[in-house]
C-alpha cells in the first residue's frame, strides 16, 4: 500500500512538473516578447489612415523594444492579399496586420477570399477613426449639403470611390438611401484617382476619406459640404456634421486597427496591446494622429466603441466586439444597396 502511495504521489508531482513547464515558457515568451524583428503587413498601398498609423505604431515601438518593425505593404484585392497572407502566417506573435472599415465589409463581399477576418483573426488594438467628407469641385453651384442633393433629384450626378465596398462607396450607399437619390457610382482603383478627376470636373462629388481631401479643401480647390462623425471635425469646425444637415443615419468613420492570427498567445497579445494603446496615447503622437485628421478610437467625438480609457484606443476585448460589430453593419448595408465587388 505504501508503495502504490508513494507511486500516486509520484504521478501527481510529474503531472504538475508537466503543467508548469508547459506554463512557463509562454510566460518567458511574453516577459521577453519580442526577440526577432516584426512583420507589420499593411494591405494598401503608402499614405493614409491605415498606413499612416502602422508606420506611427511600428516605428514607436521599435524604439521601445529595440527590435525592427518592418511595414510591409501588401496591396491588393480589396485589402484581401495582405490579409490572406497574414492569416497563413505563424501564430507567435511575430506578423501583424493592419485592418480597417475595408475588411469588415469584404467579409460580406468576398466569402471567398480564403479567411475569415472574425475567425482567423484576434483582435490586439483599435487605434484611429477618420470620418468621411462629402466634396464637391468648388466651381460647382452648391454651397450645402441640401443644395447637392436638389441638384442630385434635378439631374443624373456621378458619385467617384476608392471602389467597391470601399467606405467611400458605403458612406455614398448610406447618403442615397437617406436622400432618396440616384447617384452613379464611379469606382477607382484609390482615393487620390478619384480625387483627380474630381478637380477636372469628370466627376460631380465624391463622399472622401478625410485625409485624402483636406489639402485641397485647404487650398480651396474643393468645397466640403457635411462630414459623417457624430461632431465637428477640428480641421473643418464651419463643416456641419450630417446629422446637422439633416440626416443622422448617415454616420460613418473608417477606422483602422491591428489584429494577429488567432492562435498567438494571449499574453503576447497583452503585452502589444498594452505597448501599442500607450504609444498612441503619448501626447506627440496624438499631435501628429491629429494633424492628419485622424482622432483615437473610441476618444470624444467618435462613434467607435466605448475606449478603454478617456484618452482613447479601444482594447483587445473592446475591439474584438467593435470588428464583429462592424462586419454585420457593413454586411446590412452592402446587401440592401446590391454592392458587388469589381
Amino acid at each position: 500500500m505504501l508503495n502504490l502511495h508513494r507511486r500516486t504521489l509520484l504521478r501527481k508531482f510529474l503531472a504538475s512538473t508537466v503543467v508548469i513547464f508547459i506554463i512557463v515558457p509562454s510566460l518567458l515568451s511574453a516577459s521577453e516578447f519580442p526577440q526577432k524583428p516584426i512583420r507589420y503587413i499593411v494591405p494598401f498601398t503608402a499614405g493614409g489612415l491605415t498606413d499612416t498609423m502602422a508606420r506611427i505604431v511600428g516605428q514607436k515601438l521599435s524604439d521601445t523594444w529595440k527590435q525592427p518593425i518592418l511595414i510591409e505593404n501588401r496591396a491588393g484585392g480589396n485589402g484581401n492579399i495582405g490579409a490572406d497572407a497574414a492569416a497563413k502566417s505563424p501564430n507567435d506573435g511575430y506578423t501583424w496586420l493592419a485592418i480597417t472599415l475595408t475588411h469588415a465589409a469584404n467579409q460580406t463581399l468576398f466569402p471567398k477570399s480564403g479567411y475569415v477576418l472574425d475567425k482567423d483573426f484576434v483582435a490586439v488594438a483599435g487605434l484611429a477613426t477618420s470620418p468621411l467628407v462629402v466634396v464637391v469641385n468648388v466651381e460647382t453651384p452648391v454651397r450645402n449639403l441640401k443644395e447637392l442633393i436638389e441638384l442630385a433629384k434635378a439631374k443624373r450626378l456621378n458619385a467617384g470611390s476608392s471602389g467597391n465596398g470601399s467606405p467611400s462607396h458605403l458612406g455614398l450607399a448610406l447618403l442615397q438611401d437617406a436622400t432618396k437619390t440616384e447617384i452613379q457610382h464611379v469606382p477607382y482603383k484609390g482615393g487620390a484617382q478619384a480625387i483627380t478627376d474630381l478637380l477636372g470636373r469628370q466627376i460631380d462629388l465624391i463622399v472622401a476619406n478625410l485625409p485624402e481631401a483636406i489639402a485641397h479643401i485647404n487650398s480651396g480647390k474643393l468645397h466640403p459640404l457635411a462630414v459623417s462623425s457624430k461632431q465637428r471635425h477640428p480641421l473643418l469646425p464651419d463643416v456641419p456634421t450630417m446629422a446637422e444637415a439633416g440626416y443622422p443615419s448617415v454616420e460613418v468613420e473608417n477606422w483602422t486597427g491591428l489584429v494577429v492570427p488567432t492562435g498567438t498567445p494571449k499574453p503576447i497579445i497583452d503585452k502589444i496591446a498594452a505597448d501599442a494603446l500607450k504609444t498612441i496615447r503619448a501626447a506627440d503622437v496624438r499631435d501628429k494622429i491629429a494633424a492628419g485628421g485622424f482622432r483615437l478610437m473610441g476618444g470624444s467625438g467618435t462613434s467607435s466603441g466605448a475606449g478603454s480609457s478617456s484618452t482613447g484606443g479601444l482594447s483587445p476585448d473592446e475591439f474584438q466586439a467593435y470588428m464583429k460589430s462592424e462586419i454585420q453593419r457593413w454586411g446590412t448595408v452592402i446587401r440592401t444597396a446590391n454592392i458587388k465587388p469589381e
